[in-house]
């Protein structure tokens, strides 16, 4: 849990509780997991306990609601870094009912939850249960498959103030034009946030990939956030970082070519086609 976070597109990170099971190929080095074990927690797995915390850890999130109220400036908390709100097991079910109740407890922050279950939520909700107009809905959707099996339930909330996407680690080229407009109940994507993967295992990412997001997002007029290019940065976005380091070649499908070199996140920095892409969801018709 952080009140002030190293993510960009967040202020605050909350877990209401430690470990999952990974569930896709965007899984495969999973930094939570890796953190995790480097900590001595064992945590991840189906047949692992989860780590629950204590009453003052639950606390800390009315503060903060009661900072933004002070200060009239709404403020963003991720939930959750350490885990998936939506994996299904019993062990869970109380502890996900008290997220509810502390969200509706602090309207004054934004809850992201972000989930590669987005097809469990609501089988996982109380029986009529609906979002508040606090809480953004996110799914990771790492590639074209994924894309195709989890964005339909996505978008089949209707309260939810935003629908995102991460799209980190992007693992393929992706189309999202088909859900970055509204669908037939008014529904659609609101915002994408894109990156390349980092840590150790990394897998390199095509230029072509998150330009390719952007484009579509400017074009349909949604919100754009890349995060990072992760540990593979094209040579020309890393220059001064690269030397004696051996890049490799990447050939696509229609036979051009192109250079990546391993300089890690920190100096491949973030930039995209020559600027920063930090948009944001416009929520002003929050209700």
């Amino acid at each position: 849990m952080g009140k002030d976070t190293r993510i960009e597109w967040t202020h605050h990170t909350f877990n209401p509780w430690w470990g999952c099971v990974r569930v896709s190929s965007a899984c495969d080095h999973c930094y939570a997991e890796t953190w995790a074990k480097r900590l001595g927690e064992d945590v991840w797995g189906p047949k692992s306990e989860r780590r629950f915390f204590s009453d003052a850890h639950w606390k800390e999130p009315l503060k903060w609601d009661r900072e933004a109220k002070a200060s009239k400036n709404r403020r963003r908390v991720f939930c959750a870094s350490m885990a998936d709100v939506f994996e299904n097991r019993k062990d869970l079910v109380s502890h996900r009912l008290r997220l509810l109740n502390l969200i509706a407890d602090t309207p004054n922050l934004d809850w992201l939850l972000l989930t590669k279950r987005i097809h469990l939520v609501r089988k996982q909700l109380p029986k009529g249960y609906e979002f508040p107009a606090n809480v953004w809905l996110g799914a990771t959707v790492e590639d074209q498959d994924a894309a195709g099996k989890r964005l339909k339930y996505l978008l089949e909330f209707d309260t939810p103030a935003v629908r995102f996407l991460s799209c980190e680690p992007l693992l393929g080229p992706l189309d999202l034009r088909p859900w970055l407009k509204k669908n037939k109940a008014g529904s659609r994507v609101d915002w994408v946030i894109a990156g390349g993967e980092s840590g150790p295992g990394a897998r390199p990412m095509d230029p072509q990939w998150p330009e390719d997001l952007r484009k579509q997002c400017n074009d349909a007029g949604v919100a754009f956030h890349f995060k990072q290019w992760g540990h593979w940065a094209p040579l020309e976005q890393a220059a001064d970082a690269v030397t004696g380091r051996t890049p490799i070649h990447i050939v696509r499908r229609d036979g051009s070519e192109i250079k990546l070199a391993a300089v890690g996140k920190g100096k491949a920095g973030r930039s995209l086609g020559g600027r920063q892409w930090d948009q944001f969801p416009n929520t002003e018709k929050r209700v």
